[in-house]
């Protein structure tokens, strides 16, 4: 490996149709290997709308087996390319059972991984334990030809316990799709403490782990389909943060983008040294972090 990883975060809107969804997700993944992508990441569920905004049976339909045909397509861009993408889908694993799932696809097209939401929201405009059974496959990273790669998908980016397991299991990077927005009806200075509190929490996990953090969200307006709600407008914002939460790149609130950064490969070892948090942790006295609370 080369001491330089240059990545990119493909951030785009998405439509009512699938197929040309996911068209711009390849077009992105091809801008991103034209530019020197060696690892390009895509946001949650970019084939599809967020389904999520409301409870439809009918949505189901929309899930496909991995491997299936967006895995297939992922893997022939991947191979083509010659980069490791990570894509995010609505997993049908069986009748009922349905998850939302992260695939990695490596260099030469071979499905490396997979990794399922292990943290489902239930929250007006996010259900998503309607649709989605939580993760069954812990927190293991991904072996790929870039390195070992620590996959959480959004809900999971406010929890330091995913990104901590995904540290102590080896993870060279922590790496969340997302789907994330406004409601619109909010003021603005609420956007803005929500959007900063969502950049603050995955530079902190980068800072407590010594990892780089690659976050891949969507942008624009997706109406709510129930007319519940007046939807959501997806803040985009995806960024790159080295080991001490320093931002590296980051994309507009607003607009597609196909955003590269250059991650130095050694200075999580260099980081560690000086901050060894690893080291430091009384894993003797944690026993209360397996208690929902201490009453």
């Amino acid at each position: 490996m080369t001491d330089t990883l240059r990545v990119a975060l493909v951030q785009h809107a998405c439509g009512d149709t699938p197929s040309t969804n996911l068209d711009r997700s390849l077009a992105g993944i091809a801008d991103a290997a034209a530019d020197g992508a060696q690892l390009v990441v895509l946001q949650e569920l970019h084939r599809t709308r967020y389904l999520c905004q409301h409870e439809d049976p009918a949505l189901f339909d929309l899930a496909e087996p991995i491997p299936g045909p967006s895995t297939q397509a992922l893997a022939e861009a991947a191979r083509h390319h010659g980069v490791v993408v990570v894509g995010s889908l609505f997993e049908a694993r069986a009748p009922g059972l349905y998850h939302n799932t992260a695939v990695v696809l490596d260099s030469d097209g071979r499905l490396a991984g997979r990794y399922r939401k292990m943290h489902i929201p239930d929250d007006p405009g996010y259900y998503e334990k309607f649709y989605f059974t939580p993760g069954d496959l812990g927190f293991e990273p991904v072996e790929t030809a870039v390195g070992r790669l620590g996959v959480l998908v959004c809900w999971d980016q406010w929890f330091p316990e995913g990104a901590r397991l995904m540290a102590l299991a080896g993870a060279d990077l922590l790496l969340y799709p997302t789907a994330i927005g406004w409601d619109p009806r909010d003021d603005e200075a609420e956007k803005q403490r929500q959007r900063e509190a969502w950049i603050t929490i995955q530079r902190s996990h980068a800072i407590a782990n010594g990892l780089p953090v690659l976050s891949c969200n969507r942008v624009g307006h997706e109406p709510d389909p129930s007319g519940a709600s007046p939807g959501i407008d997806f803040w985009g914002s995806s960024f790159v943060a080295g080991p001490q939460g320093e931002l590296l790149a980051q994309a507009t609130p607003s607009k597609e983008q196909v955003l590269m950064a250059d991650i130095d490969r050694k200075r999580s070892q260099s980081v560690r040294r000086i901050w060894p948090f690893l080291r430091d942790r009384r894993i003797d006295d944690y026993r209360d972090l397996l208690r929902r609370f201490r009453d």
